[in-house]
């Protein structure tokens, strides 16, 4: 185990109680944590709802707000992917509210272009996870419109493999130079979506990319991080466990868990077995995964991003928890040195290679599900200490902000529309043992959305 920071939680009013990191804390003194983080979210729901309501992301510093994924139009996303956030935190007004605006206003009839990936983990997926909580059917349905409006992009491709962007109205589609991630993360929400309406095509569509990716892999079993979706040809070389090819490999392990296909197990186990054997590293004692050549394992660089460090909890419910640790120790280690982690570091040199830290989850997420694992109170004081230094430095007038550089602890005006859905939740779960929450046999997607496991 590595040696855990000493920092402890804040009380509500802000003050530090000091706690050792080698003591136990009690049930009492994590549920308090729970019930802080809890406040939080009530707070920065409050600012999102006094000065950006309806709008896709509020700017934490000057109180406005941006859009996104649309250029010039606004989708509610920041609110979809708060719902059910708030419905498993018990902040039933806010979450009916939530509702209450996607039943009146939400309408994806829109032409304007947005990234086919990106629609579906946050705003199908936000959907989903509400629907999930609530059983009404309008968010079912709006689910399915927005997915409706993203399966051309699947059937242009011979492969089934989706172009990037998509005009939502039109159908038109732009960019076939693709990636794992963008193509593989969709079965979750496309799988539950066909569970719930009886239509098995979006089920279907997801499955047939991911198999594709998969029958190109190289003769070592890696695969590279750039394909032309129309030809299967590789455009890259590089092998890496981080974007853009992170969360295929998460959602080849989710087709499992959620849906329970044995295809996807097998491409799990396949691919993650190519990895171990040709990507780990060690330095200072920390293991790392470092980008390689697809075709050879031949290394390319030590490049760490911070997006990868969820990782290690994917590896442990795959069963490498050995490796699953060491990884999130890793990278707890540098949290601890930095307090946020930067976006990207380099550990052969222990230099920060990107000093911006964009509100990232991933390492309060794999130490979640490692968590869930085996319960072990290291996981949970990772995410407390992750907790408790966004409360310091990422807390602004309007709500949470980026970092613009986590060496010098400044603030930059974006709040992503992915903070409300991820680490808030996380945070909430691992630290209040929630009755809503069926810690044994729920799932949550890669954005965040539980899928499964809602208690009513």
């Amino acid at each position: 185990m590595f040696p855990l920071s000493r920092r402890s939680l804040l009380s509500a009013s802000g003050s530090l109680l000091l706690l050792p990191a080698t003591a136990r804390a009690s049930k009492e003194d994590w549920r308090a944590l729970g019930e802080d983080v809890k406040r939080e979210m009530r707070w920065a729901w409050g600012q999102y709802r006094g000065h950006a309501w309806g709008k896709d992301q509020i700017k934490p510093i000057s109180g406005g707000f941006e859009s996104f994924p649309l250029k010039n139009h606004h989708l509610g996303l920041s609110l979809i992917e708060a719902l059910d956030t708030l419905w498993v935190m018990g902040l039933d007004d806010e979450f009916r509210d939530g509702v209450d605006w996607v039943k009146r206003n939400l309408d994806f009839d829109v032409d304007g272009e947005v990234s086919v990936f990106e629609t579906s983990i946050r705003l199908v997926g936000g959907l989903l996870s509400a629907y999930h909580a609530s059983r009404d059917p309008a968010l079912l349905a709006n689910a399915r419109d927005c997915a409706d409006r993203l399966m051309p992009s699947f059937a242009a491709s011979p492969l089934g493999i989706p172009h990037r962007f998509i005009n939502l109205r039109t159908g038109a589609i732009r960019d076939p130079i693709t990636n794992p991630a963008e193509t593989g993360t969709f079965i979750p929400e496309f799988g539950f979506l066909s569970r719930a309406t009886g239509d098995d095509r979006y089920r279907a569509a997801a499955k047939r990319a991911q198999v594709s990716m998969f029958e190109r892999r190289s003769k070592i079993g890696l695969l590279a991080d750039a394909m032309d979706c129309m030809t299967g040809e590789w455009k890259s070389r590089r092998a890496s466990i981080g974007p853009p090819s992170d969360s295929y490999y998460e959602y080849l392990w989710d087709g499992w868990d959620l849906l329970g296909d044995r295809e996807c197990l097998a491409m799990y186990r396949a691919c993650t077995a190519a990895i171990l054997r040709h990507q780990p590293r060690t330095t200072g004692g920390h293991l790392w995964f470092v980008d390689v050549d697809f075709e050879t394992g031949k290394p390319i660089n030590w490049d760490q991003d911070e997006l990868a460090s969820f990782y290690g909890g994917l590896l442990g419910q795959g069963g490498a928890r050995r490796e699953g640790a060491a990884y999130t120790r890793s990278w707890a280690a540098v949290q601890k040195r930095f307090g946020i982690l930067p976006e990207g570091y380099d550990p052969a040199t222990g230099k920060v290679l990107s000093a911006t830290n964009s509100l990232r989850p991933e390492l309060a997420d794999a130490a979640f599900n490692l968590w869930l694992i085996d319960r072990r109170e290291e996981w949970r004081i990772i995410a407390r200490d992750h907790y408790l230094a966004m409360k310091r430095w990422n807390k602004a007038r309007y709500g949470y902000a980026d970092m613009a550089d986590v060496t010098k602890k400044t603030q930059s005006d974006h709040c992503p529309g992915y903070w409300w859905s991820e680490q808030m939740k996380y945070y909430y779960l691992i630290f209040s043992d929630t009755p809503r929450f069926d810690y044994r046999r729920a799932y949550l997607s890669t954005e965040g959305n539980v899928l499964r496991g809602f208690r009513r």
